[in-house]
């Protein structure tokens, strides 16, 4: 019988499911503690008993998973949010939120990020990448997963009767529901795969490369340059291009109150897929802008090719007060 299973494998189960969702594996744990909470209520003297004991199993395998991303930042800085953001299906602007949300709120962030899809995967490396103590990272990302699990057993012992229903029928179509499942899953991270490479070709062409823009710079009209990173991406890694301004795509009045609409414009950012790029690019070009273009690469790109970059701090952007760092690019 399959309540027989859970009451002899259900916890190690779930204590798999925790640890793998929590290394950031495509296996969400949600629904493992929501049928295990169900189970527990229908069954109560063979699995009820054990409730207790997968709230703790289900939090020391988050801590366990979340301890080496944390690891991972704390080692590798923002090397490792680069990677989670060339990974992500989502856009890379989310990854951004995520960094701006932890700015604000700092490591409190921790007791709420399993709630939110996408929070905890960026917000747990960013801790380790911030500083942050490891005790006060464990204190507050256990708090965290205690909420989450016990979230997740306590919807499933108010939804007892209707997950029994919906097992029963799944167990009348046998494999039939695995298959299901399976199909749904792959559909969906193709759908979000899919259209990220469809915006990522639709700009593929509007882009600049770093010699060009270098060139561009040392010309007589050199173009507007507008770093919209994060505070917090910016706090990891603080250096700019020369001559660059900080922007902000959320307050896109202040740069079209600042600017021609006939200057060339260059923005970059420092993910990967230069996403948040292309999208301000495609945003400033709906405003009226006729020369928008997000740079090849970003700021990785620029450094790699060998020209110099500029140290922090210099002031808020462009569209924060015009403030610039003096142009003087030269290859090192």
């Amino acid at each position: 019988m399959l309540h027989d299973l859970v009451a002899r494998y259900g916890a190690a189960l779930v204590f798999a499911n925790a640890l793998a969702a929590s290394l950031g594996l495509p296996v969400p744990a949600m629904p493992t503690l929501i049928v295990f909470g169900a189970f527990a209520a229908l069954h109560p003297l063979a699995i009820g008993s054990q409730l207790a004991s997968v709230l703790i199993l289900t939090v020391c395998a988050t801590l366990i998973g979340d301890s080496v991303w944390f690891f991972a930042g704390r080692i590798y800085g923002g090397a490792t949010l680069k990677q989670l953001c060339r990974l992500s299906l989502s856009r890379d602007s989310c990854v951004k939120k995520t960094e701006r949300f932890f700015g604000r709120w700092g490591v409190r962030v921790l007791t709420v990020a399993k709630l939110v899809p996408g929070l905890s995967i960026v917000s747990v490396p960013m801790a380790g990448a911030m500083g942050t103590r490891y005790r006060t990272f464990l204190a507050h990302d256990g708090i965290g997963a205690a909420i989450w699990a016990a979230l997740g057993l306590v919807i499933g012992v108010l939804l007892a009767p209707e997950i029994d229903v919906l097992l029963e029928g799944a167990s009348r179509l046998g494999r039939f529901t695995a298959l299901i499942v399976a199909v749904l899953a792959v559909l969906y991270a193709g759908f979000r795969w899919m259209r990220r490479r469809a915006l990522l070709r639709q700009l593929a062409a509007a882009r600049i490369d770093v010699d060009e823009l270098y060139r561009l710079i040392d010309g007589e009209e050199p173009p507007v340059i507008f770093d919209i990173r994060s505070d917090e991406k910016r706090q990891l890694d603080p250096y700019v291009i020369p001559g660059a301004r900080f922007a902000d795509e959320r307050d896109l009045d202040s740069i079209l109150a600042a600017y021609r609409r006939n200057q060339k414009v260059v923005i970059y950012c420092s993910c990967p897929n230069e996403v948040s790029a292309a999208w301000m690019a495609k945003q400033l070009m709906n405003s009226g802008f006729s020369d928008v273009v997000p740079l090849r690469g970003g700021i990785d790109a620029w450094r790699d090719a060998g020209y110099t970059v500029a140290s922090l701090p210099i002031e808020p952007g462009p569209a924060a007060n015009d403030s610039t760092v003096s142009p003087d690019p030269k290859i090192v």
